[in-house]
């Protein structure tokens, strides 16, 4: 057999009854995050225009879309995972060379499962194989180093967990993933220099890309077999090579992924809860500040301190914003938090964080960088204008694997960030459905999604 045919043979077997109870328990608890961060980016600009777009294009009305109405799944997949991506509110997983966001393929896997009338029992398992492959495969095959975007790994996993979804056989599901593999290896360029839409948008094209490879599969379509390990294939080309003994991975690497407590990338969420102590004690003012000093870990200063990935004190808009630790220290000193509202126009061009991110030091210290990824370490020092000096250290935070969400903190930003979206009687509608999803018919869930928000004549017309 070839990799990925012993990759399908895992995926085929794969069954929700083996997650121990805290597995499953995690694994609910980032679908209701997941959700939620879709539904509180439901009025973005760039979310209205991809649902202008779908909604001209139209397509098979299979599967749902949050807010409303019904398209093709491999549209569903791209526009819910636009959704749930991008307020950069969604979780993640932190291996030495690489770091992805496995809740990336939750909008693939839901449009599947809703196209084969699965029950909540099944999209679980899907999603938990996406989840295993994701996080095991950056674990052993980091691509960033090489100059490839972590999307990479996700094109095996989102095809993996869509065609669990589908039902498919062990054949098709290797093709899907074959596929899928191949054809989507996306540049790093998308997370450097001026950073643009394409930052929130890069996974929900492989998804969408995963989810028609999956299809094409059901139908016959053929991939090559060696796309691992075959001439000019992955591991010669890109990752180099690498081993993963399959039929003895279980569903358990939900549990190594962590979820954001603050709404900022998720190398920095130890840093803010540094500035938040800080700005909490007597007598600190932001703008009395003489300078602010981070030591941080290597990864971190390279992709949001203003190492490799370049320069993070030109901050113009979010998609910038949410990747510039000078930008999310200074405007948690100044606002107490970093929240989807930390990210409006107006907020990020404002003199007054504008004026203090450009007083932020970044710099990556080796001691540090030997902690990541066991642990998320940052150290503050921050000098006030009278000479006083403030210092606080971090090494992990509320939502890091050492402390993770229970399911009343994750329904607490839930709540927070679905709040405008949604009324109460929506909220616990949903919630509720999550929390027993094992048991329920996703039909349930979609059926609930579908009915936020959206008044458009279009909307109305693909809701009908």
């Amino acid at each position: 057999m070839t990799e990925v045919q012993t990759l399908a043979e895992f995926v085929d077997r794969a069954q929700l009854e083996e997650m121990s109870e805290a597995a499953l328990g995690q694994l609910k608890i980032r679908v209701l995050d997941t959700i939620g961060v879709a539904i509180g980016a439901l009025d973005a600009a760039p979310i209205k225009a991809i649902r202008e777009m779908t909604l001209a294009l139209g397509g098979a009305p299979i599967s749902t879309l949050i807010g409303g109405g019904k398209t093709a799944p491999d549209r569903a997949a791209f526009y819910n995972g636009a959704l749930s991506r991008y307020l950069d509110f969604m979780d993640s997983y932190l291996a030495p060379g690489e770091t992805c966001h496995p809740s990336d393929n939750l909008g693939a896997v839901l449009a599947a499962a809703e196209m084969r009338d699965a029950s909540g029992a099944e999209f679980l398992a899907a999603l938990a194989v996406a989840y295993q492959v994701h996080t095991r495969l950056s674990d052993v095959a980091p691509v960033r180093a090489r100059g490839f975007d972590h999307t990479v790994q996700g094109a095996y996993a989102a095809a993996a967990g869509v065609a669990k979804a589908l039902r498919l056989s062990p054949e098709q599901i290797a093709n899907a993933i074959a596929i899928s593999g191949t054809a989507n290896n996306a540049l790093r360029v998308t997370r450097t220099g001026a950073l643009s839409h394409w930052k929130g948008l890069a996974y929900p094209n492989t998804a969408m890309a995963a989810t028609h490879a999956a299809l094409l599969a059901a139908h016959g379509i053929t991939g090559p077999a060696e796309v691992f390990e075959g001439n000019k294939g992955f591991e010669e080309t890109i990752a180099g090579h690498f081993e993963i003994d399959w039929p003895r991975e279980d569903l358990e690497s939900v549990t190594r992924t962590i979820l954001k407590k603050h709404n900022a990338e998720i190398h920095s969420q130890s840093a803010i809860d540094a500035a938040l102590d800080i700005r909490a004690r007597p007598g600190f003012s932001a703008a009395s500040v003489r300078e602010a000093r981070l030591e941080t870990f290597a990864v971190a200063f390279q992709i949001i301190g203003g190492g490799e990935e370049g320069d993070k004190r030109l901050v113009r808009n979010k998609e910038e914003a949410d990747h510039s630790l000078p930008y999310m220290l200074a405007v948690a000193l100044i606002d107490g938090e970093v929240q989807p509202e930390q990210y409006a126009p107006q907020r990020i061009l404002a003199e007054d964080v504008q004026t203090l991110l450009r007083k932020v030091m970044i710099a990556p210290s080796p001691e540090l960088s030997t902690l990541f990824p066991k642990f998320l370490p940052a150290r503050l020092a921050i000098e006030l204008e009278n000479g006083r000096l403030l210092a606080c250290s971090r090494d992990d935070y509320h939502g890091f694997y050492t402390d993770p969400f229970d399911w009343e903190a994750a329904r607490r930003k839930f709540d927070r960030v679905t709040r405008e979206k949604t009324s109460e009687i929506e909220r616990d509608a949903i919630a509720n459905v999550i929390e027993t999803l094992e048991r329920r018919r996703v039909a349930e869930l979609t059926g609930l999604l579908g009915r936020i928000g959206g008044s458009t004549e279009g909307e109305r017309r693909m809701r009908a």
